[in-house]
C-alpha cells in the first residue's frame, strides 16, 4: 500500500499518535506524517504510507495556512492553552486600525524566537524535553516569513481572531505571543486550525475516525488513498524504456543522460506503464541524479 490519506486532525491527541492508529491498520507499510500539528490543533494532516515516505522532503517545503483564536492578557509558559499560567495584564481597547496596524508588523519576513516547549532539538533532545525537566531553555532565533495575516475581534473582548499564510518553520504561538506584546498585554495561542499544508488543503481532508473504519475494511478508496503520482503532478517527466530502467534502479543516474528537459530541477522518472520509478535532480542541463528510487510493486 503507497499512497497519502489527508486527515483532518482532532484535537486532543498528536501526530504521532494519528501515525500510531494508522499504521495499525495498514502494517507492514511504513507510516510517517507531513507537518507536526501539536494537541490543541485541529485540520490537514497528511499522513504518508509504504513508498509515499520517501516523497516527504520533496512536499514539505510549502506554505501553511491556519485560522485560530488568541487569548488576550494571559501568558503560559508554552504559548497555547496547554500550558501553565506565568503572567496576566489588563487588555486595552481595540480597534480595527489597531489590529491592522499590528498585523502589517507581523507581515513579511522577521526573526522569530520559537516556544521553549517546542521540537527543536539541543544536543540531539527536543527543547520540550529539557523545558518540562525545568532546564534553561533558549531556543535560537530563526527567520519565519508571513505571506498574509488577518486579526478580528471576537463578542470576547479577551478574543481575537487570526487567519495567517505562512513559511514553513512558522511557529504561530510565538505569533500569537509576540502579537500580545504589540497590543500592550500579554496573550496565548487558544485554537489552531490547519486550513492547508503546501498543496494541501481541509476540503480533501477526512476525519480521523472515518479513515480508520475505511481502512479496517480494506476500503483504501473510501479512506482517501491519494496515489503517488498524484502527490508530484507538478514535476516535469520522463518515461524510461525497461532497458534504461533497469539501469536506473541499478543505480546508473546516466540512464538519464540526454533526457532531461530543458530548465528543469526535479524531475519525476516514470515507467512505461506510468509507475513513478524515481525523483531525480538535473545536476548539468543533460544530465541527473538520483534522489530517491521507489519500489511500488
Amino acid at each position: 500500500m503507497h499512497g497519502i490519506i489527508l486527515i483532518d486532525k482532532p484535537a486532543g491527541i498528536t501526530s504521532a499518535e494519528v501515525v500510531r492508529r494508522v499504521k495499525r491498520l495498514v502494517r507492514p507499510s511504513r507510516v510517517g506524517h507531513l507537518g507536526t500539528l501539536d494537541p490543541l490543533a485541529t485540520g490537514v494532516l497528511p499522513i504518508m504510507i509504504g513508498e509515499a515516505t520517501k516523497l516527504a522532503p520533496f512536499l514539505e517545503g510549502g506554505d501553511k495556512q491556519y485560522a485560530g483564536t488568541i487569548r488576550l492578557g494571559v501568558e503560559t509558559d508554552t504559548h497555547d492553552s496547554e500550558g501553565a499560567v506565568i503572567g496576566t495584564k489588563g487588555v486595552p481597547k481595540l480597534n480595527e486600525d489597531r489590529l491592522s496596524e499590528v498585523a502589517a508588523r507581523y507581515t513579511g519576513r522577521f526573526v522569530q524566537i520559537p516556544p521553549a516547549f517546542s521540537a527543536i532539538k539541543r544536543a540531539g533532545v527536543p527543547l520540550y524535553k529539557l523545558a518540562r525537566k525545568g532546564a534553561e531553555v533558549e531556543p535560537p532565533p530563526r527567520e519565519v516569513e508571513v505571506r498574509e495575516l488577518r486579526l478580528g475581534q471576537c463578542d470576547d473582548p479577551e478574543l481575537l481572531h487570526f487567519e495567517v499564510v505562512c513559511s514553513p518553520g512558522t511557529y504561530v504561538r510565538s505569533l500569537a505571543r509576540d502579537i500580545g506584546v504589540a497590543l500592550d498585554t500579554l496573550a496565548h495561542l487558544s485554537a489552531l486550525r490547519r486550513l492547508r499544508n503546501g498543496r494541501f488543503a481541509i476540503e480533501q481532508a477526512q476525519p480521523l475516525e472515518s479513515v480508520l473504519i475505511a481502512l479496517e475494511s480494506n476500503c483504501f478508496r473510501s479512506a482517501g488513498l491519494v496515489g503517488i503520482n498524484a502527490a508530484i503532478p507538478d514535476l516535469p517527466g520522463i518515461t524510461l524504456d525497461p532497458a534504461l530502467e533497469r539501469r536506473l534502479r541499478n543505480g546508473d543516474s546516466s540512464a538519464l543522460d540526454m533526457l532531461v528537459p530543458a530548465g528543469a530541477d526535479l524531475l519525476g522518472i516514470f515507467s512505461e506503464k506510468g509507475d513513478l520509478i524515481a525523483i531525480a535532480r538535473a545536476t548539468t542541463r543533460v544530465t541527473a541524479a538520483i534522489e530517491r528510487i521507489f519500489n511500488l510493486e
